[in-house]
């Protein structure tokens, strides 16, 4: 409660910025109509962002590429899934450390991931869920595709996902339901610039928004009868070590999942 107070307050100072005007002068309401519009966006936006449990957390500061524990105590322990001799390594990050994975390459190229097996507190059904990390992409290192978090197939199964597209290196959050059909979103604005950047996807109710640096950057509406439920494992930094497995080619730290 005191969470949603704060994001209230903040957003009432946002509310008092956005239509200030000099004085003398009058704010065209056009203006203040687009000012309310944003405003209102962050409300319902931050309202979105307080709820729910936190049943996965990954901060990566036990310098292990394999048998990572998860630090929100619900033991959906990680382990190395490795082809042609990939690996992730620990690189320091803040106070702590977080994981490179395979460098972008042609040919014979290393693949790595790190995965839980299926849990069935990480299917979300139709309740909200939120779920995001820590990015560091260069962009020469970018790709048509490169997975981040995920749970489910889109093709065999029910899904939710993150991942980076594209040369432009923008974030896109992906659900998938029982019934066909892939509900994507995607941020206007890139990651791959080799700066840090946090990178979120929220889905409550009828909306799918994704987040870069806090800032809802893509924003769609899906059916509330959307149910993501299945018997995959919780995949990091791709779907496997297959050939075609949407690698991720940069660092990741804090890796989290939120649901309710």
């Amino acid at each position: 409660m005191e969470s949603r107070r704060t994001a209230f307050a903040l957003t009432l100072g946002l509310l008092a910025g956005a239509v200030a005007v000099a004085p003398g002068a009058q704010a065209a309401p056009a203006t203040a109509h687009a000012a309310a519009v944003r405003v209102a966006a962050a409300v319902t936006a931050a309202a979105r962002a307080v709820s729910g449990t936190v049943v996965a957390r990954y901060a990566f500061d036990g310098g292990r590429s394999s048998g990572i524990l998860d630090d929100s105590g619900n033991g959906h322990t990680l382990r190395l899934i490795a082809g042609n001799g990939g690996t992730v390594r620990p690189v320091p990050h803040r106070s702590g450390q977080a994981l490179r994975f395979p460098a972008k390459c042609t040919g014979t190229c290393p693949r790595a991931a790190l995965q839980s097996p299926s849990s069935a507190n990480l299917n979300p059904g139709t309740r909200a869920i939120s779920y995001g990390a820590s990015v560091l992409l260069a962009r020469s290192q970018t790709s048509k595709g490169q997975n981040i978090v995920q749970k489910g197939y889109s093709t065999t199964s029910s899904q939710w996902k993150l991942q980076i597209d594209g040369d432009a290196g923008r974030p896109s959050c992906v659900l998938v339901g029982a019934q066909p059909g892939i509900k994507i979103v995607r941020s206007t604005i890139s990651v791959a610039d080799g700066s840090w950047h946090t990178v979120e996807c929220r889905r409550a109710g009828t909306t799918l928004d994704v987040l870069v640096d806090g800032v809802v950057r893509g924003t769609r509406t899906i059916s509330a009868k959307l149910s993501v439920a299945n018997s995959r494992p919780l995949s990091i930094g791709g779907k496997g070590a297959y050939a075609d497995n949407d690698q991720f080619h940069g660092i990741l730290d804090d890796v989290w999942v939120r649901i309710g």
